[in-house]
C-alpha cells in the first residue's frame, strides 16, 4: 500500500485526484473551504471511487457519517475526541484494514433515489396472518450485514410494510453510530425501527438492530421472542456479531425464521446461517455483483446456507412472497 498523496482542503484534493488517480480515498468529514459530505456527493456523481470516511465519536459525527454512507461512501472510521495519541495504533490498524476493503469494493455512481412504493401485506388482509384463527406472531426475520449494509438494510426496511413480521439485524458497527442509524432507518420506514434493548419484546412491525460494541441475541419467554444485549466476547473479531445473532435465532426461532445475508467483509454468520437453515429457515442472500463486497455473502454460499441468491433489489419482494403464502412449506 502507498499513501500518493495528502490533500489539506478539497479543492486540493481534486485536482490531486485528476493527476494521481488513487484507488482509494480517506475523506474527513470536517475540512476548511467545503466540507467534506458535500465533497463526497460530488465525487461520487462525477468521478465515483472508494472512499472511506474518518469520522467523530460525536452525535453530529455520527449523523454525518450516516449520510456519507449514503452517498456512496464504503466505510467509515471513528476517531475519539479526545486521547487520540493513545489510541493511533489502533485507529491506523482500523484505517489500513479499511483501505484494503474499500479498494476491492464495487462502487457505483451516485443517482437520485427513487419514490418507493412501499408494499401492502394489509391489502392481501390480515387473514394470510392467521394459523389456526390466531394471529400469529411466530415468524422473524433476521438481518446480518457488515461493509456496504447500511444502505443495503435500508433498501429492505423501506420496502417492508407496516404489519411486517419483526425484524432483528446486526449491522458491523461500533458504538455511538448504531442510535443514529436506527434513527435514520425510522424515520425513512413505514415499520417502527430502534436500536435493541435487553427485555425488548419483538414485536410485529418492528426492526431492532444490534447496538454498536455489544452482542446482540434473540431467546424467547413464554410466546414471546425478546432481544438480549450483552457485553460478550468479540466473535469472529466482530461485536456485535452476525455469528451471535443468526446462532440464537437458528436454536429458538428455527422453521419460523427467514434470514438474509447482505454485503460485507470476512465469513461472519456464514456457519450459524447454515444452522438456521439446518433448523427450517428459509435464507436469502445477496449475489456479488449488487454487493459492496461480497465476503459475507460468498461464504454463506459456499457453507450452503442459501436457499435462494438475489440481488439486493429482489430481496425484499421475494422475502414478501414467501410471508404472503406463496409457497406451502413456508405458509404464514
Amino acid at each position: 500500500m502507498e499513501c500518493v498523496g495528502a490533500a489539506n482542503d478539497p479543492l486540493i484534493a481534486r485536482e490531486m485526484i485528476r493527476e494521481l488517480d488513487p484507488d482509494v480515498i480517506t475523506l474527513d468529514i470536517e475540512m476548511p473551504k467545503m466540507d467534506g459530505i458535500d465533497f463526497l456527493g460530488r465525487l461520487m456523481r462525477l468521478r465515483p471511487m472508494p472512499v472511506v470516511m474518518i469520522s467523530t465519536l460525536t452525535e453530529r459525527g455520527a449523523d454525518v457519517t450516516m449520510r456519507a454512507l449514503e452517498l456512496g461512501a464504503v466505510d467509515f472510521v471513528a476517531k475519539p475526541r479526545m486521547g487520540i495519541a493513545d489510541g493511533i495504533k489502533e485507529l491506523a490498524d482500523q484505517i489500513v484494514e479499511k483501505i484494503r476493503i474499500a479498494a476491492g469494493a464495487h462502487i457505483r455512481r451516485l443517482t437520485a433515489l427513487p419514490n418507493l412504493e412501499v408494499p401492502q401485506l394489509g391489502a392481501l388482509s390480515r387473514h394470510d396472518f392467521t394459523v389456526s384463527g390466531r394471529i400469529s406472531t411466530e415468524k422473524l426475520i433476521c438481518i446480518g450485514a457488515s461493509t456496504g449494509g447500511t444502505e443495503a438494510i435500508k433498501e429492505i426496511l423501506v420496502n417492508m410494510p407496516a404489519n411486517s413480521p419483526g425484524i432483528v439485524i446486526t449491522q458491523h458497527m461500533p458504538p455511538g453510530f448504531t442510535t443514529s442509524f436506527a434513527a435514520r432507518l425510522d424515520s425513512l420506514c413505514q415499520i417502527t425501527v430502534r436500536e435493541a434493548a435487553s427485555g425488548d419484546r419483538v414485536l410485529p412491525g418492528h426492526a431492532y438492530i444490534a447496538p454498536g460494541g455489544k452482542q446482540f441475541r434473540i431467546d424467547k419467554s413464554g410466546a414471546n421472542y425478546i432481544c438480549v444485549v450483552e457485553d460478550g466476547e468479540l466473535v469472529n473479531r466482530h461485536k456485535p456479531s452476525v455469528e451471535v445473532l443468526f446462532r440464537s435465532v437458528a436454536k429458538v426461532v428455527g422453521r419460523n425464521a427467514f434470514g438474509v445475508m447482505l454485503t460485507g467483509m470476512g465469513n461472519d454468520g456464514a456457519s450459524a446461517m447454515k444452522e438456521m437453515r439446518d433448523a427450517g429457515s428459509y435464507n436469502f442472500v445477496q449475489d456479488e455483483a449488487s454487493c459492496i463486497v461480497f465476503g459475507m455473502p460468498r461464504e454463506a454460499i459456499l457453507h450452503g446456507a442459501a436457499d435462494e441468491v438475489l440481488p439486493l433489489s429482489s430481496i425484499a419482494s421475494a422475502l414478501l412472497s414467501k410471508l404472503s403464502g406463496l409457497t406451502d412449506r413456508y405458509r404464514v
